[in-house]
């Protein structure tokens, strides 16, 4: 499954090849009750065709109207909703929320495929563009914020797509999987058992051969990398956690109660693990919200990730300003 941003610079890149005038609007600040978070694309084709969401609301189809009567700009500009309240109830913003856009009319398909190869390449990208002139620059860079003015550019950051490994094809292991893919995860599963691979039907999970730990080592976790394991047999579990509390996961956890955790923890001491990498791991996993059954659990975990994912988001350091380069 593709991130959301990858199928929208996705159908814009379809729609300019295929000779079509293409408006890419985002999020650049929200104020109030904003539904959307800056980032978030949405693409018009010149038609009033589109893809993603900056509101989810009105907001999208007077852009589809501006575009059908050829009234969106053909500069880049920003533009901004709710601004009084009046705008804010015709346009569905709750509660006075405010919205400022960043639009640019899109003339070449080539800027944006060579993001979407840099994005698929798991690479951390700085999209700028200049307002005066309307020309687009990518730099490869470590994890940044929220898009920004700067002067006379426009900046946005595009990484690369979340994803969870899943180790333990069980009942659990396959409503997680069903559900992180709704969340923008790209799911796969490790299990070497071949009765549960045999029982497995989950769409859109990967399924990836190999024990545990070799797994975890072969997909090179990141910092968009989420880590479960739901066996519930310490023989595989601790195998995948050995190597997962050593990477750069950003969530790495394990299904068991309080007890087993503590043994668990006992265990990893054998290893060459630091307290620091032992601490990282999230067991009992999951929010505490009451869960019994394998879709509570799921949500519970889900919920945790969401937590997590939103709390590394918001915390991203800038890096000096020397650490960009060039990729396009």
């Amino acid at each position: 499954m593709k991130s959301l941003d990858s199928e929208v610079l996705t159908r814009a890149v379809e729609w300019l090849d295929s000779g079509y005038k293409v408006h890419l609007f985002t999020v650049v600040q929200t104020w109030g009750s904003a539904p959307r978070l800056p980032g978030a694309l949405l693409a018009v084709r010149e038609d009033g065709h589109l893809i993603g969401s900056v509101s989810g609301g009105c907001v999208e189809d007077d852009l589809a109207d501006k575009a059908c009567q050829h009234e969106l700009p053909n500069m880049p500009s920003v533009i901004e909703y709710g601004i009084s309240s009046n705008d804010a109830q015709r346009f569905g913003i709750p509660c006075g929320g405010r919205l400022q856009i960043f639009v640019e009319p899109l003339h070449d398909a080539a800027p944006l495929k060579s993001l979407l190869q840099g994005m698929a390449q798991r690479k951390f990208i700085r999209r700028s563009v200049q307002i005066s002139t309307g020309r687009a620059r990518l730099a490869e860079v470590e994890p940044e914020g929220p898009p920004h003015m700067e002067d006379d550019w426009f900046h946005s950051y595009f990484g690369p797509q979340w994803r969870l490994l899943i180790i333990g094809a069980n009942q659990l292991g396959s409503v997680l999987a069903s559900m992180a893919q709704v969340l923008d995860f790209d799911v796969s599963i490790c299990d070497p058992r071949e009765d549960m691979r045999a029982e497995w039907h989950v769409e859109g999970a990967n399924w990836v051969y190999g024990m545990p730990d070799d797994v975890v080592l072969d997909i090179a976790p990141d910092a968009h990398t989420a880590i479960v394991a739901v066996t519930h047999d310490p023989k595989l579990d601790d195998m995948a956690l050995l190597e997962a509390l050593k990477s750069d996961a950003f969530y790495v956890g394990a299904l068991g109660s309080q007890k087993n955790q503590e043994k668990r923890r006992e265990r990893m001491r054998m290893f060459d693990l630091s307290e620091l990498e032992i601490a990282n791991l999230r067991g009992p996993v999951g929010l505490p919200i009451g869960s019994r059954t394998p879709a509570e659990i799921a949500i519970a975990i889900l919920a945790e990730l969401i937590q997590v994912r939103a709390q590394q988001s918001m915390g991203s350091a800038k890096p000096d300003a020397g650490s960009a380069k060039c990729v396009a």
